[in-house]
C-alpha cells in the first residue's frame, strides 16, 4: 500500500525549513527529490567502493563494474527491453535525443523525408530535429493540439504520410501535464514505416512504461527526474537499430580494434559509451529505480491520480487563477496564471512561505506561446506530494491577492 506520509520520511530533504516554513516542493518535474538510499547509494560509492569501470583488474574496479552493468539490468528490467544491450546510459534525456539525432537521422534521412513532432515538446525534443532539418533538408511537420492542451489525434494523423520517417513525441507534457496515448501513436506511425521516439522524461514517473507493449523504436528518459542522482540518462532503442547506427562520440572503450590505420567498433551498448561513464550516478539511477519499484508502480500511478485530481480541483476552484491547459488526461503538471499579476512576483512571495515552484516557458516556448503566452507558473507534483502540499499552495496563492 502506498503511504505517503512514510514515504515522506525517505526525503531528507523535506525536513528544510524555507523563510521559517516547511518546504513545499512542487518543482519534480524540472528536478525531483532524492531519497535517503540513492543519496547513501552515491555517498557509499564514493567513500569505500568507487574504481573505473570495465578495466581494471582488482577488487574495486570488479565491485563498480558489477554495480554499473547491474544498474543496465535494471533499467532493461524496469522498461521491459528484450536485452541489455538495448540500454545505453547518457548523461540525460537530452543527449539521449541528440544520439539518436546524430546517429540514425542524420546518418539514414534523405532529403525530402519528414520528422514529425507535436506542438507540447520541451527544446531537448525540438532542436535537435531542427538542426537535421537544416543539415539534410528534411521537413519538420508539426500536429497541433487542441486548445484546451489535449492531443488532437485527427491533426496528428493528417500529419503522417509516406515521407514520414520518424516521429518524435512526448509522453506528457512538461508545460502543461497532457498524456499522449503513445501507444496508439506508435501503431499508426508504424503503419506508415515511420520509426517512434518517446520522450518519457514526465510519463516515467508515475506510470508503468513497458517499451515491449509500446513497440517503440526509441525511448528517452533522465535520471534526476526520477528520484535519482543528475547528470545520467538513458536511451533505449532496439538492438537491431543500435547495431546499424554508427557512435557519434569517439574514445576509449567503445572500440573492438584499434591501429593507426583504422579503428573497428564494438557493439551496443559499448559504442555509445566513449570514456569514463558517470559511475556513481548510474549506480545512484538504480537505486533510485529499485526505490520506486520497491513501493509499486502501479501503487505511484495510484498516488498520482489521486493527488492530481485533488490539485486540479483546488486550482480551478481559486476563481483569480487562469489554468493553461485544463484537459482531463493529464499527469501531474499545472500552468497557470494570475491575472494581474507577474509570475515572478507569484513565485517570490510563495517562496518566502516556503513554496518551490517554476516560472517561465519550462523550455516549451512554443507551446506557451501557442498558449497566447509568454510565460506561466507551474506547479509538478512527486511522490512524496500530499494533500496538506497542495492545501498550502492554495493558502500561499491566497495569500498573493493580499499584496496586489
Amino acid at each position: 500500500m502506498f503511504d505517503v506520509e512514510k514515504i515522506r520520511q525517505d526525503f531528507p530533504i523535506l525536513k528544510s525549513k524555507i523563510h521559517g516554513n516547511d518546504l513545499v516542493f512542487l518543482d519534480s518535474a524540472a528536478s525531483a527529490q532524492k531519497p535517503k538510499s540513492v543519496i547513501d547509494e552515491v555517498k557509499k560509492i564514493y567513500e569505500g567502493e568507487y574504481a573505473n569501470v570495465h578495466r581494471g583488474m582488482y577488487q574495486l574496479s570488479d565491485i563498480a563494474t558489477y554495480k554499473f552493468e547491474s544498474a543496465r539490468k535494471t533499467v532493461k528490467e524496469f522498461l521491459n527491453a528484450k536485452s541489455e544491450n538495448e540500454i545505453i546510459f547518457t548523461k540525460g534525456a537530452t543527449e539521449s535525443i541528440n544520439l539518436v539525432a546524430y546517429s540514425y537521422a542524420l546518418e539514414f534521412l534523405q532529403e525530402g523525408d519528414e520528422i514529425l513532432i507535436s506542438e507540447a515538446e520541451h527544446h531537448a525534443n525540438l532542436v535537435p530535429w531542427q538542426f537535421v532539418r537544416d543539415k539534410k533538408n528534411i521537413t519538420l511537420r508539426v500536429f497541433k493540439i487542441n486548445d484546451d492542451g489535449s492531443y488532437n489525434k485527427k491533426e496528428f494523423e493528417k500529419c503522417l504520410n509516406e515521407k514520414t520517417k520518424l516521429v518524435a513525441t512526448t509522453a506528457m507534457s512538461n508545460a502543461i501535464g497532457t498524456i499522449f496515448p503513445v501507444k496508439d501513436m506508435v501503431r499508426k506511425a508504424h503503419s506508415f514505416g515511420a520509426l517512434v521516439l518517446i520522450d518519457a522524461s514526465q510519463y516515467i514517473v508515475h506510470n508503468k512504461t513497458d517499451v515491449s507493449d509500446l513497440n517503440c523504436d526509441f525511448l528517452v528518459f533522465s535520471g534526476h527526474k526520477t528520484y535519482g542522482p543528475s547528470g545520467v540518462g538513458c536511451l533505449y532503442a532496439k538492438e537491431e537499430l543500435l547495431n546499424k547506427m554508427p557512435p557519434h562520440h569517439f574514445g576509449g572503450d567503445m572500440v573492438e580494434n584499434v591501429t593507426f590505420e583504422k579503428t573497428t567498433f564494438a557493439k551496443a551498448p559499448s559504442r555509445f559509451e566513449a570514456g569514463t561513464p558517470a559511475i556513481a550516478q548510474v549506480i545512484g539511477l538504480k537505486a533510485a529505480l529499485d526505490y520506486m519499484t520497491n513501493i509499486g508502480i502501479d501503487n505511484i500511478t495510484a498516488h498520482k491520480s489521486i493527488i492530481t485530481d485533488y490539485t486540479y480541483n483546488a486550482l480551478a476552484d481559486l476563481d483569480f487563477i487562469k489554468m493553461i491547459g485544463t484537459t482531463k488526461e493529464r499527469g501531474g503538471v499545472f500552468s497557470f496564471i494570475i491575472k494581474g499579476i507577474h509570475n515572478q512576483d507569484t513565485a517570490f512571495i510563495l517562496d518566502r512561505q516556503g513554496v518551490a515552484i517554476r516560472t517561465g516557458t519550462h523550455c516549451a516556448q512554443p507551446l506557451v506561446n501557442r498558449m497566447g503566452l509568454q510565460g506561466t507558473i507551474r506547479a509538478s507534483l512527486g511522490l512524496y506530494n500530499n494533500k496538506a502540499d497542495i492545501d498550502k499552495l492554495v493558502a500561499a496563492l491566497k495569500k498573493v491577492k493580499t499584496f496586489f
